[in-house]
């Protein structure tokens, strides 16, 4: 991809390319991709994958919680350079696979994209950046626990694609709906889990 993504439609048009030159998608090869300059496709492309089908494969949520909980944690401390240990980053999906997702996805990106964009810019930028990756750390621990219950997952993912699609598009409007979307995923989430034990 030449240039880095704008709105979920740039992310699901350079994972196409991906499937395209090659048989397999590796997360290397995304986070490569998608470059260093936005932290929003970092947050946003394992948690849509989390919500398609290929969510489905059980204990792919966790991996991708850990790889959400993995980029926060660096968005955080406010790295310029996001990173992925080698076993990760080898990870992979059949390109096959990767096209039938970004399908599935493509109906709600046209949408997501044509509502959200540049509202309130500032509350994308500074602190509120680092506030959103601990957000997203939260949720993320939610998740393993969750994986238990059918698409319980999906709660949490949706916040923590949520604030990346904000981060994304510089759309502060959106943030302060996914910091409301992850109070709610957060307090389900512990009350599933605590009807559970």
């Amino acid at each position: 991809m030449a240039d880095d993504p704008h709105s979920i439609g740039d992310i699901l048009d350079g994972l196409d390319e991906l499937a395209g030159e090659q048989d397999r998608v590796s997360l290397g090869d995304a986070v490569e991709a998608f470059g260093n300059r936005s932290y929003g496709p970092f947050l946003l492309v394992p948690a849509l994958i989390e919500m398609s089908p290929i969510g489905g494969i059980p204990g792919l949520p966790t991996v991708l919680a850990a790889i959400i909980a993995l980029f926060a944690v660096q968005i955080v401390l406010g790295r310029d350079h996001l990173w992925l240990p080698g076993f990760l980053a080898r990870r992979s999906a059949r390109a096959d696979t990767v096209r039938k997702a970004t399908q599935t996805l493509r109906g709600a990106a046209h949408h997501a994209d044509r509502w959200f964009h540049g509202r309130l810019p500032a509350l994308t930028r500074g602190p509120f950046v680092r506030v959103a990756g601990v957000c997203c750390i939260v949720l993320a621990a939610t998740v393993p626990p969750l994986e238990l219950l059918p698409f319980a997952s999906t709660a949490p993912m949706a916040a923590i694609a949520a604030f990346g699609l904000a981060l994304l598009v510089r759309d502060g409007a959106l943030m302060i709906a996914a910091m409301m979307l992850a109070s709610v995923a957060v307090a389900v989430g512990a009350g599933l889990i605590g009807s559970k034990t």
